[in-house]
């Protein structure tokens, strides 16, 4: 399925320090649209960090998960759109689970990690 022309939904809610898996994300800004579709709700969320859009993850708001996803390289194209969530972790100023968060890291279908770090530019 194509990524979702954002034009074509209603913005829905938009959260500053977003959260990944319960992690408070400081700097991630996570846009929330909605549009209907027949009977069902269709939902498509976009994250950037530092003014750069990192991902977009689209479904149903009737669904748990996302059916789509598709990250954008620091080069500025976007990989193509893979099924399901993207694959993310949550980066930490150290190893301790309790150190701070400092970005996270999404991967591209390539298996590349796309990093984005509170601060700085992205890097791979």
């Amino acid at each position: 399925m194509p990524m979702p022309d954002l034009d074509s939904y209603t913005p829905h809610r938009t959260v500053t320090d977003a959260a990944f898996e319960g992690v408070t994300v400081p700097g991630l800004l996570a846009e929330y649209f909605h549009r209907t579709d027949d009977h069902r709700v269709s939902s498509a969320g976009r994250y950037s960090m530092d003014g750069r859009d990192l991902l977009m993850a689209w479904g149903f708001t009737d669904e748990e998960h996302c059916r789509w996803s598709a990250v954008r390289d620091p080069a500025g194209f976007w990989h193509p759109e893979t099924a399901g969530c993207p694959v993310v972790r949550v980066l930490r100023t150290g190893a301790a689970p309790d150190d701070p968060v400092s970005g996270l890291a999404v991967r591209a279908p390539t298996g590349e990690w796309i990093t984005v770090d509170r601060g700085r530019v992205p890097v791979r």
